[in-house]
């Protein structure tokens, strides 16, 4: 299974990434200039000099245009939280994780995304949909982590999950208000740090 992830892309695989990148951009730029809702199909098509039946084959829906990669999102997610050493609090591990999920990319090309996303009603509920497949994505690894061998009644995973994706979140609506100019690990702990002072 490794292998198989590890194996190069083929000519093909690179072109189709890339054509789907360039598609993305262009949307990305026109969803910013114009906003999401007055930002037609046709127009993103044209702009990419692609039909609209190509354009669907890479994205099923106008928002998955802007919504990322979903699944690679969930998977750096959960692979960056298992793959933490075993002396690692469960804390620590979520902590990597999201920052792992965060600075995937490019930092510019996020604070673009994020300003459209959190700026548009159905995509700001979108991305908590997705946001809550991620957490139960995360359980099993996140249960494991912190020994509980019976999660039926114990809900102590998933309370540390949603803290934790509270502090993503929370550091990066600021992190967009703030142009960018901060740093999101920063805006995390600091977010971490009044959960702690508050709770204790």
């Amino acid at each position: 299974m490794e292998d198989e992830e590890r194996r190069p892309l083929t000519l093909r695989e690179r072109s189709r990434q890339m054509a789907g990148r360039e598609i993305s951009d262009t949307a990305l730029r026109l969803f910013t200039e114009q906003g999401f809702e007055q930002t037609t199909i046709a127009q993103i098509a044209r702009e990419a000099g692609v039909s609209q039946r190509t354009l669907f084959r890479y994205f099923g829906t106008k928002e998955d245009l802007i919504g990322g990669d979903e699944e690679m999102f969930a998977a750096v997610l959960v692979d960056t939280v298992r793959r933490q050493p075993a002396d690692v609090s469960a804390w620590t591990a979520l902590r990597a994780g999201f920052l792992a999920t965060l600075s995937s990319g490019r930092p510019d090309q996020l604070l673009e995304r994020m300003r459209v996303i959190l700026g548009t009603a159905s995509l700001r509920a979108r991305f908590i949909e997705k946001r809550l497949r991620m957490q139960d994505a995360l359980l099993p690894v996140v249960e494991a982590r912190m020994g509980i061998e019976d999660p039926g009644p114990d809900p102590r995973a998933r309370a540390l999950i949603a803290a934790a994706a509270a502090c993503a979140d929370a550091a990066l609506e600021t992190w967009v208000a703030g142009d960018g100019r901060a740093e999101i690990s920063t805006l995390f702990d600091q977010c971490a740090a009044v959960l702690r002072t508050e709770c204790g």
